[in-house]
């Protein structure tokens, strides 16, 4: 079996044991192999050489799993470790090419994550612990999907230190009572969460050109829908004594901790302007009119 297959006797041995071979006995009880245990062990072999576990070569073999799954699963896996890799790999160059009175900062701060799933895992937590109203679960996903960048797959080091900056900033908690203390005004005034959110969203869109184009902020048809979506989310009407009360709760959002959480989401994501950017704008556009 050995010469046939370039498998040592001692790994058909061992796979004699875990299961993977099952040979037949002879009287003197000496294993004995037939033509299709060799074409196991070889399949055995190949699926090995591509870095496949014992336990998934158990599962094709039993039929619970094709070759092509079980290729896939450890293509995934191996993803996973590759970015971890990457991620290592660029916060050390952070390090590395950090001045001697620079080092000791981005070590602390680096120490902050372990690799981008978990650092992205902390910012997800952070936006959930906001929505303190009922929402139906697609729509609290989309809240918290836009407010968190992926993990870049090959991050430079600059990414890396912007998202672990990103960490520490929601890591302050009087960040987190200020927006919480909000949270749970607008949970007990806002009577249709959907209709806010999405209308929200359409004055950020509204308002991304103006942000791009460098537009100071100011009146005009994204502020107006922004104001909007707040009244009718909270049943009430666009009025100027309404305007001040929104500005007071939505103060916060230009906490200046938020505006650094922005503009790192865009040094992550690479984007010149982003729907949180976009937001505070429409902010800050509130309250010069108010103003």
């Amino acid at each position: 079996m050995a010469a046939l297959t370039g498998v040592p006797v001692r790994t058909i041995r061992f796979y004699c044991d875990e299961g993977i071979l099952e040979p037949e006995r002879s009287a003197g009880g000496h294993r004995r192999f037939g033509a299709p245990a060799v074409e196991r062990l070889r399949l055995v072999r190949r699926l090995r050489g591509l870095g496949l576990g014992l336990p998934a070569i158990a599962a094709v073999l039993r039929g619970e799993r094709s070759v092509g799954e079980a290729a896939a699963a450890e293509r995934a896996a191996l993803d996973v470790e590759l970015a971890t890799l990457a991620w290592r790999r660029a916060a050390l160059r952070a390090v590395e090419d950090a001045g001697p009175a620079e080092r000791a900062a981005r070590l602390e701060l680096l120490a902050a994550v372990e690799d981008g799933p978990a650092a992205r895992d902390v910012l997800a937590a952070f936006w959930r612990r906001l929505v303190l109203a009922p929402v139906p679960p697609e729509i609290e996903f989309s809240f918290v999907d836009m407010s968190v960048p992926p993990p870049p797959a090959d991050p430079t080091p600059g990414q890396v230190l912007a998202y672990a900056e990103m960490v520490v900033l929601v890591g302050d908690e009087s960040l987190v009572r200020r927006l919480m203390a909000r949270g749970r005004v607008n949970a007990e005034r806002v009577r249709d969460e959907r209709t806010l959110l999405n209308g929200m969203s359409e004055a950020i869109r509204l308002a991304l050109p103006s942000v791009a184009a460098g537009e100071e902020p100011g009146p005009g048809p994204a502020l107006d829908l922004y104001v909007g979506a707040h009244a009718s989310g909270r049943d009430e009407r666009d009025t100027p004594e309404f305007r001040r009360t929104l500005l007071a709760g939505a103060v916060v959002d230009g906490d200046p901790r938020m505006r650094r959480y922005w503009d790192l989401f865009g040094a992550v994501t690479g984007e010149t302007v982003t729907g949180g950017t976009a937001h505070i704008w429409l902010v800050d556009s509130l309250a010069r009119t108010v103003g």
